[in-house]
């Protein structure tokens, strides 16, 4: 991939992410800070620690969107997490360590897809092959008849090489074009199913489970089954088992392994649900003790995972909080050491919603005419009614909980809701929302407060 420059990276996410340009500058210079942590010497390349940053913002402004949109930009293995799920060790729940387990495991998955890309002709070529030995199989040897009638087998023999050989190129053509596409094959598939045990233990839940499908799967040879099936379902199953024989996993677990180590990009989201508070006790004993277990893999460690031993240094976290009850500076002083960079991002406006509505590559107007045009239904928003629903959102979102674009997503599905039920039986083929048929769809709904408040 093109290594991509702060200013570039910026623009990429200005086509999904509307306002917010501080956020976006800070984390395209970590990102960049990555590559040229790469061109450095390799004896100064082990002592530069990434810049983790912490992002507090009111919920459904963008947070989320900015790490997910820079993970796609430097195509590196993602892991979006609750701090509220972790607990501290010694409480059932998750431990910490299970996000860089799974961030190993999409490392994998990523690797072993770029590995299948390149084994992708040679397995296609083993997959027509055994295909055409299920269309076409092998006749069984002959006995060997007496020494007498020797030539005589010979020649029938040669015959019907060439004969099978005919009909095999023939089939191979038929297959080829799409000709065999309705025909049902036989296959023998592995069983994959598996008895789930789950192991509570100080080990972690996760943990345990590899290590009983790994007993199990070597006590117990796979079971086999027979499936019937359309011969390009057939093939894509095939398929994926040559891709599988011919991928070396040596060769891809370590890549993975070097992937999340140098690539990995965690966000970890409501990290202000873990700040300190002074109750001690009830629900919240263990806050305290999820961020002394979280400090560690952020600061450097070693995690045993079922692909080996995968050091966190340089994985990326970007954290996220509201921060509207608790202070970042709530947080253990060490953890908030290690979130040098601070980013503030900015409650959204009623003008930054006309933005949303109508500019990102993904704006949910433009995913609503997709969605309708399915029904061959043109659906077109005039300006005024952009500007009312924007007004609506924004208006709901100060006299209620202010839960950002998010809004946006509830006031447009209550609007269409008529539209999205009686498209399949409309003979109108154009639809045009005014303001006023904005009004009349939303006014009694933002009338009845305690309706607006269930409803929108």
């Amino acid at each position: 991939m093109k290594v991509l420059t702060p200013r570039e990276i910026v623009s990429e996410l200005d086509k999904y992410i509307i306002g917010q340009d501080e956020a976006k500058r800070s984390v395209a210079i970590a990102l960049r800070n990555r590559w040229r942590r790469q061109q450095v010497p390799k004896e100064l390349r082990d002592e530069i620690a990434p810049k983790n940053i912490i992002m507090i913002g009111p919920t459904g402004v963008g947070k989320t969107e900015i790490a997910r949109r820079l993970a796609r930009l430097a195509n590196s293995p993602f892991q979006k997490v609750e701090a509220t799920k972790f607990t501290e060790v010694g409480y059932v729940g998750r431990d910490v360590e299970s996000m860089i387990r799974d961030l190993t495991e999409l490392a994998v998955n990523m690797a072993k897809k770029e590995e299948q890309q390149v084994v992708e002709t040679k397995a296609q070529e083993l997959a027509v092959e055994r295909m055409l030995d299920i269309l076409l199989p092998k006749k069984r040897e002959e006995v060997h008849e007496p020494e007498e009638a020797d030539k005589e087998r010979i020649l029938e023999v040669v015959k019907t090489d060439k004969a099978e050989n005919s009909t095999r190129e023939k089939l191979r053509r038929m297959l080829k074009k799409g000709k065999l596409d309705e025909r049902y094959v036989e296959l023998e598939v592995a069983n994959s199913n598996m008895p789930m045990v789950e192991i509570f233990s100080s080990a972690g839940i996760e943990e345990m489970e590899f290590n009983i499908k790994e007993i199990f799967g070597n006590m117990f040879p796979p079971k086999k089954k027979k499936r019937r099936v359309k011969v390009p379902e057939a093939m894509e199953i095939i398929f994926q088992e040559e891709s599988q024989k011919l991928i070396d996993m040596e060769k891809v677990v370590d890549k993975a392994i070097s992937l999340t180590e140098q690539n990995g990009i965690i966000f970890l989201d409501e990290l202000d649900k873990v700040a300190g508070s002074d109750n001690a006790s009830g629900p919240d004993v263990s806050r305290e003790g999820v961020q002394r277990d979280l400090l560690p893999i952020v600061e450097g460690s070693t995690v045993t995972t079922k692909y080996g031993m995968v050091k966190t240094d340089h994985i990326l976290f970007i954290a996220a909080g509201a921060f509207n009850v608790s202070k970042p500076s709530d947080l253990l002083p060490e953890l908030q050491g290690r979130f040098p960079i601070r980013v503030e991002l900015d409650s959204l406006t009623m003008k930054d919603f006309i933005r949303i509505l109508t500019e990102p590559k993904n704006a949910l107007i433009i995913q609503y005419k997709a969605l309708l045009a399915t029904e061959k239904i043109d659906l077109i928003f005039e300006d005024s009614a952009i500007s009312e629903i924007a007004g609506i959102a924004s208006n709901v979102n100060d006299r209620m909980e202010n839960i950002g674009a998010r809004r946006l997503h509830t006031v447009m599905e209550k609007l269409l809701e008529e539209i999205s039920f009686d498209a399949p039986d409309m003979d109108d083929n154009s639809i045009h929302i005014t303001k006023k048929y904005v009004e009349e769809k939303l006014e009694g709904i933002l009338e009845d407060e305690n309706l607006s408040r269930y409803i929108l």
